[in-house]
């Protein structure tokens, strides 16, 4: 154990998803509901067996409903129980998973529940919703919101690094041809890059398909501590290493736009942690939060995979491909499926299934460790979590 420090073994021991789409025949305590229940039956446990629950949801305005964590508690399987409500933006999920670990890792209880929830299809505004999570004295005037900040992003990488719309609409069409391998995905299209680049722009460089859908749906997982994680599954997803960091609010403040420093600093202490030296070479497959292509361009810089202002050559020499040395996003991603305040629990959850070997038709052969990478704010906050079929130090 090259870091040096021992840790309680937790590992991820259930899974549970919903379909990703407009989801009206249904309520959003249903969506909870049937995630959770899900989730359970993989771990094989019952509801009585958890200790506490963590409920993650975005911006309330999005669902419609104030505090829709008080509407789901029963949902969630939470009454009687330690609940708490959490929201990070995009990154919302995989905070609640990471508050779901440490209340485990710390021996308030043994097994945990995350569940997260989106109902975007209840707006019809999202990015006037969108535009007020910006600065309301000197940002929310330039009409910037979700599209238009990484339009911004996207021209500074373009002009700074040469990268084309050409490589990033080939993470477009690997991400919608991989989701049309997931029963779950909202968007499953078999498209070219011509198909990308002729989509109706949106705000120059941003195109149509260089965006994600607005989707409806829930993701659960539970966590346990290592010995009742290796009673109730034979190949737990164990946590190897995982972190999160913020930078600041305003958009003028950072130095360069299309670079994450503290997504680089979280992956570094995420990689110290699991004993990381090589990325590309020690992770198997990665999960990434890409609600636009240049998302995950920014990703694959900041996590290591490829230097900074690399990452369109990485994409024009295949590697993120399923046969490529570093499969991203075997699942179709966020471009395929954006359950805003659940998306970021869907990489964490997508990451484990790949560790269990358990990912049926998008499943990579071999997976030993993958790395689920979860972003939200204005291009502001960074989780990395690096799940493994073995503990570290545990």
């Amino acid at each position: 154990m090259r870091n040096g420090r021992r840790r309680t073994a937790v590992g991820v021991v259930g899974v549970g998803q919903t379909r990703y789409g407009r989801r009206d025949e249904v309520s959003t305590p249903d969506l909870v509901f049937e995630a959770v229940t899900a989730a359970l039956a993989h771990a094989r446990l019952d509801r009585a067996e958890i200790g506490a629950v963590f409920f993650a949801s975005a911006p309330d305005a999005l669902i419609g409903v104030n505090e829709p964590d008080q509407w789901c508690a029963g949902a969630a399987g939470a009454v009687g129980k330690p609940y708490l409500r959490i929201s990070t933006g995009g990154s919302t999920g995989s905070s609640a998973a990471i508050a779901a670990y440490y209340a485990v890792a710390s021996g308030r209880c043994e097994v945990a529940l995350a569940v997260a929830v989106e109902r975007a299809n209840e707006s019809r505004a999202v990015q006037l919703l969108m535009n007020t999570n910006f600065d309301p004295i000197y940002e929310r005037e330039f009409a910037i919101n979700a599209i238009s900040c990484y339009a911004l992003a996207t021209a500074d990488h373009m002009v700074r690094y040469g990268t084309t719309e050409e490589q990033l609409a080939k993470i477009s069409v690997r991400n919608h041809r991989n989701a049309l391998r997931n029963p779950y995905a909202h968007l499953k299209l078999d498209i070219t890059v011509d198909d990308v680049l002729r989509s109706r722009m949106l705000c120059w460089p941003v195109k149509l398909l260089d965006t994600c859908p607005r989707s409806d749906g829930a993701c659960a997982i539970v966590i346990a501590s290592g010995a009742r994680a290796r009673d109730l599954r034979p190949k737990p997803a164990w946590v190897q290493g995982l972190q999160s960091f913020s930078d600041g609010y305003f958009l003028g403040d950072r130095e360069i736009l299309s670079y994450r420093d503290h997504l680089a600093l979280a992956a570094q202490e995420a990689y110290r942690q699991a004993d990381v030296i090589d990325p590309l070479k020690e992770i198997d497959v990665a999960e990434l939060q890409n609600p636009f292509t240049i998302s995950e361009a920014m990703a694959v810089e900041a996590l290591g995979f490829c230097e900074v202002g690399g990452a369109g050559a990485f994409v024009d020499a295949g590697l993120p491909e399923m046969a490529g040395e570093l499969p991203i996003n075997p699942s179709g991603g966020v471009l395929s499926s954006n359950p805003v305040g659940a998306t970021s629990l869907v990489r964490v959850a997508e990451a484990a299934l790949q560790v269990m070997g358990e990912a049926d038709a998008r499943q990579v052969r071999g997976v030993r460790r993958a790395l689920a990478q979860c972003s939200g704010g204005a291009i502001q906050f960074g989780t990395v979590v690096i799940l493994g079929d073995e503990p570290i130090g545990g």
